[in-house]
């Protein structure tokens, strides 16, 4: 009786450490899963951000939206490029069609069962989407008077404007900015601050003829062409301009591109006194009169020669548009319409 008694007690006491043995197995298993699977989201999160800081930035300079809440919201809403939407319809900021959407949609569960999301013909169009998403609708305009360095302001701000519902948006994406250390591109003024790495251009002639440029750095818009006499032609609204050279003059783009000194002048809101330096946008055509955004906030120091040269509006439509004179002096926070 007491051998097997014995017997029991061992057997209960080898199943007792098996079962010590597994759990601990498991228990490690599982850590280490979660920590690969961790390790693996950084990466992804890492690589995102470096194929699309670019991006980031370049709408950061032309909407006056924070890069680190740009790349911020798009890791959160694409999961880092991995979710569904973002690689069956290249929506990477969770948009959904509302009634001004005409393009393609996407259909999936979200909120509610079978919702509309935008579908879009590529990541770029996703971003510039995006970024007339927010510039084009009165609940965020507010957003813009707050400092484009001030990327917790913007968080809370989205939140507020009702951009997503969860209750934590706000600090989830703060979390991801301060993680990554993404308020550093806020501090970007210039696109060529990010160095040559990844610029994207038209093709391979025009990154050889910026290159013999003087070498003036790449825009913020798009390069198109290039013309008869080898300079590179960008276009911004629709409108095409050119980058002056160090020897350049108001007459000779002029006459290179086959339009009067009065003309050139006259696109670019200038006056024959009027200084050109090398790296400045010349208009080589007329102006439009309206933005694809809908308002600017005025910064320091900015003219209203400033504002038409950033988004190709003419100068008379945007002083027309906000009841200004165009030689009055703007004041630093006051929003002025562009469409």
């Amino acid at each position: 009786m007491q051998l097997e008694e014995k017997k029991i007690d061992y057997f209960c006491l080898e199943s007792i450490i098996q079962n010590s043995i597994m759990h601990k197995t498991i228990s490690a298993l599982l850590v280490f899963l979660f920590l690969t699977t961790s390790l693996q989201s950084q990466d992804l999160k890492k690589q995102y951000i470096e194929k699309h800081k670019r991006d980031a930035v370049k709408k950061m300079i032309e909407y006056r939206i924070p890069a680190s809440i740009i790349l911020a919201q798009a890791i959160l809403e694409s999961g880092a490029g991995q979710s569904s939407l973002a690689k069956n319809a290249n929506n990477h900021f969770g948009i959904k069609c509302h009634k001004t959407w005409n393009g393609k949609t996407y259909i999936m569960d979200d909120d509610t069962k079978d919702e509309c999301f935008r579908d879009y013909k590529s990541v770029d169009q996703s971003y510039k989407d995006y970024a007339l998403f927010l510039t084009g609708r009165d609940r965020y305009a507010f957003l813009f008077e707050y400092k484009i360095t001030d990327y917790k302001k913007w968080a809370h701000g989205l939140k507020k404007a009702g951009y997503a519902t969860n209750p934590k948006y706000a600090s989830i994406l703060i979390k991801i900015i301060e993680d990554y250390n993404l308020n550093r591109f806020d501090k970007i003024k210039h696109m060529r601050d990010l160095g040559s790495e990844n610029t994207s251009m038209a093709n391979t002639n025009i990154r050889s003829n910026l290159s013999n440029n003087n070498n003036i750095g790449t825009q913020d818009f798009h390069p198109i062409s290039i013309s008869e006499t080898n300079r590179v032609i960008y276009e911004n609204n629709g409108v095409q301009y050119v980058l002056a050279l160090k020897q350049d003059s108001w007459k000779i783009i002029a006459d290179e591109f086959g339009k009067y000194t009065k003309q050139i002048l006259d696109y670019n809101a200038a006056s024959r006194r009027s200084d050109l330096h090398a790296g400045d946008r010349v208009y080589i055509e007329k102006k439009n009169k309206k933005a694809e955004i809908m308002y600017h906030i005025v910064q320091a120091g900015e003219t209203l020669q400033d504002i038409s040269q950033r988004y190709a509006v003419r100068t008379n439509s945007i002083s027309k548009r906000n009841n200004i004179k165009r030689k009055q002096e703007l004041i630093p926070g006051q929003r002025l319409k562009l469409r």
